[in-house]
């Protein structure tokens, strides 16, 4: 069985936040029960990316904001971090996306996993691919 290696995009985060039904919490639960057939990476920039813009997101629906801290502790766990040495920027089209890029580039991930892929074409170019939560779930055989 292969284990994929995986960034989830913030997109996927926000998306899995407000609904339980979507590919995006299902491929959380999945992570979360420390399912074999992938393991995420993340960077310091995107877990300061996943807190800043989820604490927005529970702000403005009212939440209890401690909800991300436990969140991102916990995400953080289960992950393999990474320290980014370098950058490529800028190389995206969207230039807020390039730290996601330069943490898929130097951790040798398998996908990011997002909904923006057209955000991430130009990633081709250095070898990367990127896969929305649906088509990561069927490919692993989820659904």
């Amino acid at each position: 069985m292969k284990k994929y290696q995986i960034i989830i995009d913030t997109n996927v985060l926000v998306a899995a936040s407000r609904s339980k039904h979507g590919a995006a919490f299902r491929l959380l639960k999945l992570l979360k029960d420390r399912d074999e057939r992938c393991k995420i990476n993340v960077s310091t920039a995107l877990i300061l990316e996943y807190e800043a813009v989820l604490k927005r997101e529970m702000h403005l629906r009212d939440k209890d904001l401690s909800i991300v801290d436990r969140f991102i502790d916990d995400f953080v766990n289960l992950s393999n971090r990474h320290s980014i040495f370098y950058l490529l920027r800028p190389y995206l089209k969207d230039a807020d996306d390039d730290f996601i890029l330069e943490l898929a580039f130097s951790s040798s991930i398998d996908y990011i996993v997002t909904y923006n892929t057209k955000n991430f074409k130009r990633a081709i170019k250095l070898g990367l691919k990127t896969i929305d939560p649906k088509a990561f779930l069927q490919k692993i055989g989820e659904i």
